[in-house]
């Protein structure tokens, strides 16, 4: 198939940025979205021009690094799919495909299509962990939790943190992204100790860092890979609101 593909390209940082027009011929239907971009590399470096660059690791739909927005859409038209793991037989011969970096102020754009998602991270770090000492694998296993309240804090863990909700929020809120990280630990006898702190300190973290708020609009939900639902950005106010107002955040 031929397409035409219209990439974001950034010298850096502080440079500005354009889109850029490729045309691609002899492009497999069954090739990955990441597998196209490679193609179109090797033809940019045999022709001595710079490649383009972009994120990816795992390409397995497990670690969020193959961030994209494609056609105005974070990680592309099919639901629940990682551009890693989107394929180009959903796109048609003769089609253009225009591919950006996540948009927000938080995310700023390090090169082409690869961003800075350290604000993520520094999220994480405020509370995004237990400092109990858990014992082994069998005996944290061997503390009972009801199948529903594990399978809801299961549901929040299968965030991987690519930031979509926050490329696809007018806001750009990543309420969702800490929503889950909060509920997820809110939900196990594990987290429990410090469930007020990690609320307090994760929502003041993602505040600090300059992500909008959450308007409702349910657009996190709808771009996530994982399909996160937006009840554990209400899980998160709860958890927050009951941590203030016991005056505690230990």
């Amino acid at each position: 198939m031929r397409i035409t593909v219209h990439v974001w390209r950034q010298a850096g940082p502080q440079e500005p940025g354009k889109m850029v027009a490729y045309d691609l011929d002899n492009v497999n239907e069954h090739m990955s979205f990441l597998e196209m971009l490679d193609f179109l590399n090797e033809s940019l470096i045999a022709k001595g021009e710079e490649p383009i660059a972009f994120d990816s690791d795992c390409r397995e739909g497990i670690c969020g690094m193959c961030s994209l927005v494609i056609d105005g859409i974070p990680h592309g038209p099919e639901k629940e799919t990682t551009v890693c793991q989107l394929h180009m037989r959903h796109f048609h011969d003769g089609q253009e495909i225009f591919i950006e970096p996540w948009r927000a102020k938080s995310f700023p754009v390090l090169k082409d299509l690869i961003i800075d998602r350290s604000s993520l991270d520094r999220i994480q770090q405020a509370g995004g962990f237990i400092s109990v000492n858990t014992g082994s694998a069998p005996d944290a296993n061997n503390i009972p939790i009801g199948k529903e309240q594990a399978d809801r804090a299961m549901d929040a863990a299968a965030c991987i943190g690519c930031g979509a909700c926050v490329a696809a929020c007018k806001n750009a809120s990543a309420m969702l992204f800490v929503g889950a990280k909060v509920s997820h630990l809110a939900l196990l006898p594990q987290g429990q100790v410090e469930k007020k702190r990690r609320a307090i300190a994760m929502v003041e973290a993602m505040d600090a860092e300059g992500f909008g708020n959450c308007t409702n609009q349910y657009e996190c939900e709808a771009a996530c890979p994982k399909g996160i639902s937006v009840e554990f950005i209400a899980k998160m106010n709860r958890e927050y609101l009951g941590a203030q107002l016991s005056g505690r955040s230990s």
